[in-house]
């Protein structure tokens, strides 16, 4: 498969040797012809998936709790105002 690394590396933004770029094309090539060599797999029967095993979300009940370390939370930030963080204004 040719590749046009040039084109590639210019859209990525990276400034690429001759070297990197006879390598890189290489390794891309070897990718993509095993990309083309899926596309051969009949999946007719194969229904869609998000992940290859079963996944479970466990979710836990959302409480209101009073947080009791809120100094050494405060302390993490670097300016704080009536027990918040103080943050730049964004919106004028």
């Amino acid at each position: 498969m040719q590749i046009d690394i040039d084109h590639v590396a210019k859209l990525a933004r990276l400034g690429l040797s001759e070297e990197e770029k006879k390598v890189f094309g290489e390794q891309l090539g070897k990718v993509l012809d095993h990309a083309n060599e899926l596309q051969k797999l009949n999946t007719d029967n194969v229904s869609p998936t998000s992940h290859a095993i079963p996944m479970k979300n466990v979710l836990r009940e959302d409480k209101v709790v009073v947080c009791q370390n809120t100094e050494d939370i405060l302390a993490n930030g670097p300016e704080t105002e009536d027990n918040m963080f103080k943050v730049p204004r964004i919106v004028e």
